[in-house]
């Protein structure tokens, strides 16, 4: 399902928010936003209130998946700690030594794969890698360098820039494996990672979405009948037994 929302009448919703399998993190403030998350998603992830290096943009300087999260090194300590804590306890965190200290820009990634920046330090792809244990590639797209500002991905599919050539949406298909769509969202917008954030079961998107960016990302990502994996392992073991 896709659910539209705001953060203080900002319709970035990527910029304010961070969203995977296995927690989300909202910026401080917003209090309408936070509702709308927590309503979604309190029982299946924590939903996490905090602040990154004193800045309310948490979604552009960070990157996660389920396993793990990234954070800038100019986070204070006292940041890390409060993350640290209301993070489930198999989430790796780590502080990341990188001249593009705007992480959320600079990767994008599933459970799976990455795409980052082509000028990102060897060490960082490196800690990418082992921390979010996924397969690292540098790529742009639609000519822009930064991967997390123009598209959004999941372990169910991804939607790019609309300029986005065809031969580049086939190629990022085989490297991410995962069906890739060019698209936009809040009304025309080519910002995809600023207005929009999806794990495998939710998507959360700007106010000024239109009912058609909606039905796109719900059919790109496969929202449609989506449930946490917890809540369908539950099922599943629930009809063994009834059976």
């Amino acid at each position: 399902m896709a659910v539209r929302t705001q953060f203080e009448n900002s319709s970035e919703i990527g910029v304010f928010s961070k969203l995977t399998n296995s927690y989300c993190l909202v910026s401080l403030g917003g209090t309408d936003a936070v509702r709308v998350f927590e309503s979604e998603l309190s029982g299946h992830i924590p939903v996490i209130k905090c602040s990154v290096a004193g800045c309310r943009i948490v979604g552009r300087l960070t990157a996660g998946n389920k396993k793990g999260l990234l954070l800038p090194n100019t986070t204070t300590d006292q940041e890390m700690l409060h993350i640290k804590n209301s993070l489930p306890d198999s989430v790796v965190v780590q502080r990341v030594e990188e001249r593009l200290s705007a992480l959320g820009n600079c990767i994008v990634c599933n459970d799976h794969v990455a795409v980052v920046h082509p000028d990102l330090d060897r060490d960082t792809e490196e800690i990418i890698s082992d921390v979010l244990g996924v397969e690292v590639f540098r790529q742009t797209i639609a000519g822009n360098v930064l991967p997390g500002t123009y598209s959004a991905l999941s372990n169910q599919g991804a939607l790019v820039h609309p300029k986005t050539t065809i031969e580049d949406q086939d190629e990022l298909a085989s490297l991410l494996q995962v069906p890739v769509v060019a698209g936009t969202i809040n009304r025309g917008s080519d910002v995809i990672g600023g207005g929009l954030v999806v794990n495998d079961w939710v998507a959360f998107c700007g106010f000024d979405s239109t009912a058609t960016e909606i039905s796109v990302v719900e059919n790109i990502f496969k929202l449609h009948d989506a449930q946490p994996s917890a809540m369908l392992t539950e099922m599943r073991e629930s009809l063994i037994d009834t059976l």
